[in-house]
């Protein structure tokens, strides 16, 4: 792993760290730097140099900031004449501005997407996007990965009779199929409109949920509005308890306190795709800093990184365990 150097902003530096650990390499240093007039700049404390350069950098508020900051590391690392660089971006929070549905609005996704690419990205590694056709907005590869896997490995040992996957609208019921598939369980979803940014209505649950246990699956919680109003409709339908999972829990504004004081949630799994909210102790958090790890070793050694899900759909199993690196290296010895 020589030739791989891995650089962190300041959103997430714990995940980096991990990921290095997996990998088998120091995590890089880099100098933002804030002058009087409030600009940013970026300096890799590391050579690049026909480097294979990485940057982790999720999209977590202050995002504004967040971004501005990738897009300096880019910037320096294309600069510094690197081979190959890729924006690891776990968690991309422009994926929600994916579509024109009101009168002369912007589309983020797309327009972020632009700005990586002019910064000099030649590859974006991501997780769980908002919207699947945020894909197609990038002139660049794009690996997307998916942590459904490894939220199945949360339930899996558990005795899951009585069970439902539920997820809190139709838009997601693709991945909350995904789940109950995993674990072999049945499938509901609820039907929502989305009334403003916290506020959302869910008229009805289509599927059985009377009387069953619930796993409600959801990509991202920010307020929480979409959860405690689907928690609300599960009680009236007669569903015992619930356990929540995301993949991206940014658990803003009042959405921690939301969730710990609804009696039917027994427990929130996400995973560390976002650094982890203050004051939830019962928080369970799985990492997902193997799998990324896992992708950057396929990515540097020309290897597919859908393989990591080998034989079926990303989402039906959980990801190989072995390093294409690491076997390679084993080999030789």
């Amino acid at each position: 792993m020589r030739d791989v150097i891995v650089f962190s902003g300041s959103a997430h530096e714990p995940l980096a760290q991990h990921i290095c650990e997996h990998l088998g390499v120091p995590l890089s240093g880099v100098d933002i730097t804030r002058f009087s007039n409030d600009c940013l700049q970026a300096q890799l404390l590391e050579n690049c140099r026909q480097r294979d350069v990485y940057i982790v950098q999720p999209l977590v508020p202050p995002t504004q900031e967040h971004l501005v900051e990738l897009l300096l590391m880019i910037d320096a690392a294309r600069g510094a004449s690197a081979a190959q660089i890729t924006a690891v971006i776990p968690h991309y929070a422009y994926a929600r501005s994916d579509k024109k549905d009101a009168s002369r609005i912007s589309l983020g996704g797309r327009l972020v997407a632009d700005m990586l690419v002019t910064a000099g990205v030649n590859r974006v590694l991501t997780m769980a996007l908002h919207a699947p056709q945020v894909h197609g907005f990038f002139s660049c590869p794009v690996d997307h990965l998916t942590a459904i896997g490894v939220l199945a490995d949360h339930f899996r040992d558990r005795d899951l009779a009585g069970h439902v996957v539920v997820s809190p609208d139709l838009g997601n019921a693709k991945q909350a199929t995904l789940l109950a598939r995993l674990l072999g369980l049945p499938v509901a979803a609820g039907s929502k409109r989305r009334v403003d940014d916290e506020t959302v209505v869910i008229d009805a649950i289509v599927g059985d949920v009377t009387g069953r246990r619930a796993i409600v699956l959801d990509d991202e919680i920010a307020t929480g509005g979409s959860i405690i109003e689907l928690m609300d409709r599960l009680v009236e339908a007669g569903c015992p308890h619930a356990s929540v999972a995301c993949t991206h829990g940014l658990f803003a504004g009042a959405a921690v306190s939301r969730l710990r004081a609804h009696p039917l949630i027994s427990e929130v799994v996400t995973t560390d795709t976002v650094p982890r909210p203050e004051g939830f102790p019962e928080l369970q958090v799985r990492s997902v800093s193997r799998l990324f790890a896992e992708a950057i070793a396929r990515i540097h050694v020309g290897e597919s990184v859908s393989s990591l899900f080998d034989g079926v759909d990303p989402a039906y199993a959980s990801p190989a365990r072995q390093l294409p690196l690491y076997e390679a290296e084993e080999s030789a010895l």
